[in-house]
């Protein structure tokens, strides 16, 4: 989804594709700081969040909403079906959301498409809020998404608690699967599947992106 968060010009996909996570660390300062002062907050309560699933917040204000085309809405559609019947099916458990709120160390998340284990839902029970990154997450670019904001905000999710993250790039037909050692890279024709969480889970690139033959 789009974000408001500043990237330096220097950071780039191909960097990022080619380079350990760590070697971005030097970035994060910059990025955080951009963010900072770059970012226009909507002076609204913080308790009003839940209430709101298409916004992110900083230091208890909402940043800018969101707007999903139909073809996001498709995707995180079908990321949200095939995961829930996934957990359902192979005895895992857990719970599947959509946009569903979450802290990181940075600011307040809402991703499209969210994971909890069972262990996390007894750990920390009903919440109103999750107070770390959600194990598994999943972010549907959009048109005007740069490929850099979703690396940053891989990133944060890593730093925050995320075992692993899905990037999926409609346009592209590119889906990235970080986890804190390694990223790889679906696209059409190919067969994408986890890595650390919903063990055996696995779609076919073209059928998750509604990809006609």
């Amino acid at each position: 989804m789009k974000d408001s968060i500043a990237v330096t010009p220097d950071f780039s996909l191909e960097e990022w594709i080619n380079n350990p996570l760590q070697d971005a660390e030097s970035k994060k300062d910059i990025l955080v700081e951009d963010w900072m002062e770059n970012s226009e907050e909507k002076s609204e309560s913080f308790d009003e969040i839940e209430e709101i699933y298409d916004i992110e917040w900083v230091n208890e204000d909402l940043g800018e909403e969101k707007t999903l085309t139909l073809k996001q809405r498709k995707i995180i559609g079908n990321l949200y079906y095939y995961w829930r019947s996934y957990k359902d099916s192979s005895g895992q458990g857990g719970e599947v959301y959509n946009h569903a709120p979450c802290r990181t160390k940075i600011q307040g998340r809402s991703p499209d498409v969210a994971y909890i284990t069972p262990q996390f839902m007894k750990h920390f029970g009903e919440l109103e809020i999750f107070p770390q990154s959600f194990p598994l997450i999943a972010e549907v670019s959009s048109p005007e998404d740069l490929a850099e904001e979703l690396i940053a905000k891989s990133q944060e999710y890593l730093r925050s608690g995320s075992e692993e993250i899905w990037l999926v790039f409609p346009e592209n037909r590119w889906i990235i699967v970080i986890t804190e050692n390694q990223r790889l890279v679906f696209t059409s024709g190919d067969i994408v599947y986890t890595q650390r969480l919903l063990n055996g889970f696995s779609v076919a690139v073209d059928e998750l992106l509604g990809v006609r033959s």
